[in-house]
């Protein structure tokens, strides 16, 4: 009887061991089945993750290069409203000045009729005077010709003069040009070359010739004269006028014996027309002068203008003796 229980236990317990061994093995097998699946979906998850945040990458820099866009639009737009604005400004003011232009082109069209009336009056009287005076020629032909001989004869003579001043003229500018070449380098404010009235001015401030008060030339003017005397050496047509220019100060009484501002100009002028002939250009064709502060560039009292009325002008005059000639024959 124990024996019979004892077995029936142990087949019992053996049968509940090996019902719960395998109870165990498939439950495992389903758990590592579950997690089969959840590494792989957990997988599918992280590729559409990865897929998405490339995504949102793509769209963030698409959403920077739309917005970049727009505020260029929007920029651009600004602009075009401006440039709009003064395109309607300008055509506002070109219609305008054609309004204008229309109106001042009906005037002179009217003043143009009026003025047509009366130079066609203007017309018939002077042919009617045309008329009368060919009448009055015609009873004087020798008288006609003797004129039209002398007309043709004045007729050369002025062309002959005419020569004669383009020639002048032409040499006046030669000359000009030959100075300018010859003073480059020296301050445009300290010396000036100019044309007037057929004569070629030479124009240097006291500043680059004289110490103020004295008759001595500095070093710097000195080598400007020099120049100068070497560019016109070879000029034989052309007479030197050296006029010494003060300001309106009177001179002190301490400048060495120098009365005035008369002695002060001539003593300049005779200075730098010493050195001229020292350097070449004959005496004989220099004349020195003073005109003191009679003839100032600027009638100014300010300091800046009576500097520049304390100047040297050196007046470069070609000889004029063939013009003379024609001149003294009519």
């Amino acid at each position: 009887m124990n024996t019979t229980f004892i077995r029936s236990a142990c087949t019992f317990l053996l049968g509940g061991a090996l019902l719960s061994g395998c109870v165990a093995s498939k439950k495992y097998d389903d758990l590592l089945s579950q997690k089969m699946n959840l590494e792989r979906e957990k997988a599918e998850c992280d590729n559409s993750l990865a897929k998405l945040q490339a995504d949102k990458k793509n769209l963030d820099e698409l959403y920077a290069e739309l917005t970049k866009n727009n505020n260029k639009l929007v920029a651009d737009s600004i602009q075009t409203g401006i440039i709009l604005r003064k395109t309607k400004q300008l055509y506002n003011d070109l219609n305008n000045t054609y309004d204008r232009l229309n109106k001042n082109h009906e005037k002179l069209l009217a003043n143009s009729a009026s003025e047509t009336t009366k130079l066609s009056g203007d017309l018939a009287r002077r042919e009617a005077e045309m008329k009368a005076l060919d009448a009055s020629l015609n009873k004087s032909k020798g008288q006609i010709d003797q004129l039209s001989t002398d007309l043709k004869a004045r007729e050369e003579k002025l062309k002959e003069l005419q020569r004669i001043l383009d020639e002048k003229d032409k040499a006046v500018a030669n000359l000009k040009n030959k100075v300018n070449n010859a003073l480059l380098g020296f301050n445009s404010k300290d010396l000036t070359v100019n044309v007037k009235n057929g004569k070629v001015y030479v124009s240097l401030s006291e500043q680059l010739l004289f110490k103020s008060g004295s008759t001595k030339v500095d070093k710097k003017g000195e080598d400007a004269l020099q120049k100068l005397a070497k560019a016109l050496k070879d000029q034989d047509e052309v007479n030197v006028v050296v006029e010494g220019h003060t300001d309106d100060v009177p001179i002190s009484k301490a400048s060495g014996g120098i009365k005035d501002n008369w002695d002060l100009s001539v003593l300049r002028a005779t200075e730098i027309t010493r050195i001229l002939a020292d350097a070449g250009f004959p005496g004989a064709r220099i004349t020195p002068s003073g005109r003191a502060d009679n003839v100032p560039l600027e009638a100014s009292k300010s300091a800046d203008a009576r500097q520049k009325n304390r100047r040297t002008e050196i007046i470069l005059t070609p000889k004029l003796n063939e013009l003379f000639q024609i001149l003294e024959t009519n």
